[in-house]
């Protein structure tokens, strides 16, 4: 499912849209592309950008980016505290809250990318190899329908 760009497009960004600032950045930023027109080098590349022009690389260690990225993803957690499962997947249908959720996600997954920048990690194949790893660790007819190994299976809760 594609989201319109405007979705996660910082407020400040659009508010100076009008002085031809944001206009400027969604083009460099080419906004209007989706998840199925652009690769993870091209948004490794744009987070590399965005740092070396700040000159923080000096600042990314891998112990930094570790720390940085779970401090992200907890703050994405927050949007699901206290909620129910039903009331976490109808977030993305109120716009305004998927766009909250939408810029905690970019920065877990900005970081990660600075991350696989920081250590030279090409993501791909790291991905491809971590699925591989995991079809072995979690066979389907031995997992399928349980959310793992301490899940007991359906079949033994008819048993009981």
């Amino acid at each position: 499912m594609a989201f319109p760009a405007r979705l996660f497009y910082n407020v400040d960004v659009i508010k100076r849209a009008k002085d031809g600032i944001g206009h400027t950045l969604a083009t460099r930023f080419k906004m209007n592309k989706t998840d199925d027109e652009t690769t993870l080098a091209e948004l490794k590349s744009i987070v590399d950008q965005f740092v070396g022009e700040r000159d923080w690389h000096q600042f990314h260690s891998p112990k930094n980016l570790s720390m940085a990225l779970a401090i992200e993803a907890s703050e994405l957690m927050e949007h699901f505290q206290w909620i129910t499962i039903d009331a976490s997947r109808k977030i993305k249908t109120d716009s305004e809250r998927l766009a909250e959720v939408g810029e905690e996600l970019a920065d877990v997954l900005c970081y990660a990318m600075a991350m696989a920048n920081e250590l030279g990690l090409d993501i791909s194949q790291t991905v491809r190899a971590k699925m591989a790893r995991n079809v072995e660790k979690y066979p389907v007819d031995k997992i399928k329908g349980r959310y793992g190994h301490d899940d007991p299976s359906p079949s033994a809760e008819k048993s009981d």
